[in-house]
């Protein structure tokens, strides 16, 4: 058996997408495979780049990332997300993106024979994770779509409405990066939908007012 897990460790990999509805011993039993490897992170340490990587899925038991693909931010990872499935179940020598970390983090990792052991006796597992594949293969869609719009209007708006929230607070550098466009050009998207009353700008937050504005500068309705 590997290392115990502490309760709150299981706990939280419990509640993830993934793992909350596989039987509790059988979730035990993963986690305490002497192949399932926890590691520590420090704040800046690369977790995972296009060369060095691990053919394993992993889990953010603790802490944050960023994930990149050159200067393009991607996404960033929080405490239960899963990461690492493009480097499984295939042999290719690179990974897409870069994973490092925002704050100190705790990993767990799951190699990809564990894996496919959860998918071969474990269903409630082999439908999360074909689930959780489908909503990566959607959001990577969504992500190429927001940046094949020729307007920097509509990318702000995209990005606003896929926060899901009803005020969201990112300042102008760090948001022209994650859009890929000057900060003059975001500045110039600003004013077009705050003139439209879409948003209103104080400081580095943004209110959403009328949803129905960035839906339209975003290419039609959202489904």
């Amino acid at each position: 058996m590997g290392e115990a897990w502490s309760g709150g460790e299981l706990a939280a990999l419990a509640r993830t997408e993934l793992f909350r509805e596989v039987p509790e011993e059988r979730l035990r039993r993963a986690a305490e495979d002497p192949s399932c490897l926890r590691e520590n992170f420090p704040r800046g340490a690369v977790i995972y780049s296009p060369t060095r990587f691990r053919r394993c899925l992993g889990v953010f038991l603790s802490g944050r990332a960023r994930v990149t693909k050159g200067a393009l931010v991607m996404s960033t990872l929080e405490r239960g997300a899963f990461f690492g499935a493009a480097a499984l179940f295939h042999r290719r020598d690179r990974y897409e993106t870069t994973i490092t970390a925002l704050t100190p983090c705790t990993v767990a990792f799951f190699p990809e024979a564990l894996v496919a052991g959860l998918l071969d006796d474990c269903p409630p597992f082999r439908q999360s994770y074909i689930a959780y594949l489908s909503g990566r293969i959607h959001f990577l869609s969504r992500k190429v779509e927001g940046l094949t719009t020729p307007k920097v209007t509509g990318k702000l708006s995209r990005w606003l409405l896929e926060s899901g929230r009803e005020s969201v607070s990112c300042p102008a550098t760090e948001l022209s990066r994650r859009l890929d466009v000057s900060r003059a050009s975001l500045y110039r998207a600003f004013e077009e939908l705050e003139r439209a009353g879409a948003i209103r700008r104080t400081g580095k937050t943004i209110v959403i007012l009328d949803r129905r504005v960035l839906e339209i500068q975003n290419g039609g309705t959202r489904t």
